[in-house]
């Protein structure tokens, strides 16, 4: 049982450490030798990255952090085989494993041990997430921020709209319990993330893509 047990805290701990990849800081200090923290909204996410050093590095840390999240999930998979194989799960089901994988990876992102834990919102760290853990509701999710964006040109709004969307694509999907709880748990966070965000926008300040972010207060995207 030691070995089983062993094996899920190394699963939450390497996931934890996978969403913690600093993608967003590392490409800034590459390419233009600057920190990205001192820059626009103070974040390492994507959307940053757009307004300080443009669409390529964008689409590539976007990518990047989307991909943290997926590798943990199949990380979580690998570790199910190998407590299978030991007999030693401790009980938990391969969806325990996997939701809990997923939630030590957006932690990671948003709290990364590399930054003084001063990260980003994990919300391409949750699509790669999502997608790796249910596909259809993955897409869905992708496709009401798509949506969302094409109407409003607002990415925060995007997110907030996908975050509250994603726990009844679960439900609708009829995945099983953990990965329900993990979409309300997730959905929450990343919209208690947005609370600067969704102060700007009510009072009509949240800038449009490709616009410059008017005020600086904002630490973390």
């Amino acid at each position: 049982m030691m070995v089983g047990l062993s094996v899920n805290i190394a699963l939450l701990l390497v996931s934890y450490l996978l969403g913690s990849f600093p993608t967003g800081y590392l490409a800034a200090r590459i390419l233009k030798g600057i920190d990205i923290r001192d820059q626009g909204s103070g974040s390492i996410g994507a959307t940053n990255v757009l307004r300080t050093l443009g669409k390529g590095p964008a689409i590539v840390v976007l990518l990047v952090d989307a991909a943290k999240g997926a590798a943990a999930i199949a990380l979580a998979h690998f570790a199910y085989i190998i407590s299978s194989d030991l007999s030693s799960n401790e009980g938990l089901s391969l969806p325990w494993l996997v939701a809990l994988a997923g939630l030590a990876a957006i932690i990671g992102h948003s709290w990364p041990i590399w930054l003084n834990f001063k990260g980003g919102k994990s919300v391409a760290t949750s699509l790669g997430i999502l997608l790796a853990m249910s596909w259809q509701v993955g897409l869905g999710t992708l496709g009401v921020f798509a949506v969302v964006m094409a109407i409003s040109r607002i990415v925060s709004l995007s997110s907030i709209v996908g975050a509250i969307a994603v726990s009844a694509l679960m439900f609708g999907f009829g995945e099983p319990l953990p990965y329900l709880l993990f979409a309300i748990a997730a959905g929450i966070y990343v919209i208690w993330r947005h609370r600067a965000n969704i102060d700007r926008l009510l009072a009509g300040t949240e800038p449009k893509i490709g616009q410059k972010l008017q005020t600086e207060t904002e630490q973390t995207t």
